[in-house]
C-alpha cells in the first residue's frame, strides 16, 4: 500500500464525491432499517419475557452464544439462502443488535419499583395499561441505551456486509484490502474507515438528543 498523500486524498475526494454520498446514504439507511426491525423484535421478545424466569434466561443466552457467530461466518453462512445485498445484510444486522435491545428491555422492565406498580394497580389499571403508561415509560431510559448500542454495533458490521455485496462504506474499505500496493488503495480504505466512524459518532449524538427529549424530567434528574 502507497503512503498517505494528502494531495491525491483531496483529488480522491473531489472526484469520488458523489459515490462516497452515495455510499454514506445507503450505510445509514440499512443501518436505520435493521436498527427499527431489531428494535421491535427485541423489545417485543424482552417485554413477552420479562415474567418469565426460563424463557427470560434461554432468551438472553441464546441472544448472547448467537452475537458471538463471526460476521464473516454468519454472512457466508446467509448468502447461499437470501443471496447478495440487502437483505443478507439486513438479516445479519438485525441477528447482532437483538442482544443489548432485549437485555435492556428486560432489565429496564424489571427494575420498575414494585411500589409504583402496586400503586397503579390500586387505581384500577389493567396489565396492559399498567405496561403501556407506567412501565415502558419509566424503563425507556434503559431500553434506548440498548438500541443505542445496537445502533453502533450495526455500523461497524454494515461494513463488513460488503463481503456480500451489501451496500455501503464497506464497498471503499474492502477495495482499498483488494487493491494494496495500487496508488488509491490507501484513500480507499482510509475514506471507508473515517466514514464509518464519522456515522457513528453522528448516530450517538442522535441517541443522545433522543434520549434528552424523550426521557422525562423526573428520570433525567
Amino acid at each position: 500500500m502507497t503512503g498517505f498523500d494528502l494531495d491525491g486524498l483531496t483529488t480522491f475526494l473531489s472526484r469520488r464525491s458523489d459515490d462516497i454520498v452515495d455510499l454514506v446514504v445507503d450505510h445509514l439507511v440499512v443501518v436505520l432499517i435493521s436498527l427499527a426491525l431489531a428494535a421491535v423484535i427485541g423489545i417485543g421478545l424482552g417485554i413477552a419475557v420479562r415474567n418469565r424466569r426460563f424463557a427470560r434466561s434461554a432468551v438472553i443466552t441464546a441472544s448472547a452464544v448467537a452475537i458471538t457467530i463471526p460476521s464473516l461466518a454468519l454472512l457466508a453462512l446467509l448468502s447461499p439462502v437470501l443471496g447478495l445485498g440487502w437483505t443478507p445484510t439486513v438479516v445479519a444486522l438485525v441477528f447482532y443488535s437483538l442482544l443489548p435491545i432485549v437485555r435492556n428491555t428486560v432489565v429496564g422492565l424489571r427494575e420498575v419499583p414494585v411500589s409504583v406498580l402496586e400503586a397503579a394497580r390500586g387505581v384500577g389499571m389493567g396489565s396492559a395499561r399498567v405496561l403501556l403508561t407506567v412501565q415502558l415509560p419509566i424503563a425507556w431510559p434503559v431500553i434506548l441505551a440498548g438500541v443505542r448500542v445496537a445502533a453502533q454495533l450495526t455500523v461497524g458490521i454494515a461494513a463488513i456486509a460488503a463481503y456480500v455485496a451489501g451496500p455501503g462504506l464497506g464497498e471503499y474499505i474492502f477495495k482499498g484490502l483488494s487493491s494494496l500496493g495500487s496508488k488509491n488503495a490507501l484513500n480507499y480504505a482510509l475514506v471507508g474507515t473515517v466514514a464509518v466512524i464519522l456515522l457513528a459518532l453522528l448516530l450517538d449524538g442522535i441517541f443522545v438528543l433522543i434520549s434528552r427529549f424523550t426521557t422525562s424530567r423526573g428520570l433525567r434528574a
